[in-house]
């Protein structure tokens, strides 16, 4: 069970943690208010949650990674979700992405490959009232029975763009996906309302990779 608790200090620190992204070129107030809300320590594992509100990664279970906050705030401004959007995740890792998504209001669908991952980000998730639809599955897969989604965002490190991820995604809908093998480029998709693809390049990230299967 989670023995956590969100206490003043911990809101605190979110409040430099945000000051610290707006520094680096976070604008998106959305964003950055869901930042400031969401307790990050909840999602990283007892003995280092005095490191949750610095601005780097951290290892979670099965040799998987909490993304940077500066990661996760630069993906969830590229997306530009708007309250109402259905958007799908790939990678649920710690569910930390996802609670940020649902804060701004979106309507989260999300798939894991690790059952450990998926059973512990539902459980944490559900303890903060985040009130996401959480799959045990392959993300190459995406999740086609509750497609099409506004956007779709992808947490982990893609050889290439997965063609499944392209079908479920609506027309004037957004992806935002790393693609790579060393290092990722970030990239933004758009598909128009005629299903024509644009693709926009946003800078270099590290990701965890982005394995088929569950």
């Amino acid at each position: 069970m989670i023995e956590k608790t969100d206490t003043l200090l911990h809101k605190g620190l979110r409040k430099k943690l945000v000051e610290t992204l707006r520094k680096k070129g976070i604008s998106s107030e959305a964003v950055l208010q869901a930042i400031e809300i969401v307790p990050r320590h909840f999602f990283v594992p007892f003995g280092i949650e005095n490191m949750a509100y610095l601005d780097q990664a951290l290892p979670i279970d099965e040799g998987q990674t909490i993304s940077q906050p500066y990661t996760v705030a630069f993906q969830t401004q590229l997306l530009d979700v708007q309250r109402g959007m259905k958007v799908l995740e790939i990678g649920t890792g710690s569910g930390y992405q996802a609670a940020i998504l649902c804060q701004m209001g979106a309507k989260v669908f999300s798939v894991e490959r690790i059952y450990k991952l998926h059973k512990n980000a539902q459980y944490i998730l559900n303890t903060l009232g985040y009130k996401c639809q959480l799959f045990l599955g392959d993300g190459y897969a995406g999740k086609e029975a509750y497609a099409p989604y506004h956007r779709i965002i992808v947490t982990c490190a893609a050889a290439d763009i997965p063609e499944n991820l392209l079908k479920q995604l609506a027309p004037n809908g957004k992806m935002v996906i790393p693609v790579g093998i060393q290092t990722q480029e970030m990239l933004l998709i758009t598909k128009n309302d005629e299903n024509q693809i644009e693709v926009s390049k946003h800078g270099y990230f590290s990701f965890v990779p982005f394995v088929k299967g569950s």
